[in-house]
């Protein structure tokens, strides 16, 4: 097994090493480390906001990478339009998901909402907590007029 000087501290470690035993500093071997997983942002912006910006996994210091933009993609999101893991947005799609106006997800949290658990005002899902909710447990008719009625574009219903 081959030493090498940390890029960090300067001490000697393995050049298989994940973190170094002296500082901390991940992949210690190599000369420059930008931490794992992806991140990608849209050239168009609108003032200091991507237009798109895509981002997964973690940062050179270890911070988690956090989706910020119009259209935002990532396990953590922020945006207008959100699908994520874990969201907030507009319209939001994620598997922990709020909504300002629309929600699908696992969890689902908004004004209109869709997934296994939803809270909102008009809910449709396996448990909802909402004004106007269609589950297993609640059947208002009004809840599942409003879902019937929504824009085709949302792919869902589509009889206006």
């Amino acid at each position: 097994m081959a030493l090498t000087r940390c890029r960090e501290c300067g001490n000697d470690v393995s050049e298989e090493a994940v973190s170094c035993p002296h500082c901390g500093a991940p992949y210690p071997s190599r000369a420059e480390w930008k931490g794992r997983g992806f991140e990608w942002k849209s050239a168009a912006s609108v003032g200091e906001i991507p237009l798109c910006h895509i981002a997964f996994g973690r940062d050179s210091k270890g911070k988690r990478r956090v989706a910020k933009g119009i259209v935002a993609i990532g396990q953590y999101a922020v945006g207008v339009i959100t699908v994520a893991q874990f969201g907030v947005g507009i319209l939001t799609l994620a598997q922990f998901g709020a909504g300002a106006l629309f929600t699908i997800g696992q969890f689902a949290l908004g004004y209109a909402v869709i997934g296994q658990v939803a809270v909102g005002y008009y809910a449709l899902a396996q448990i909802a907590v909402a004004e106007f909710g269609w589950s297993m447990y609640t059947r208002d008719p009004e809840a599942l007029e409003f879902f019937r009625s929504l824009p085709g574009w949302l792919g869902v219903g589509g009889r206006g």
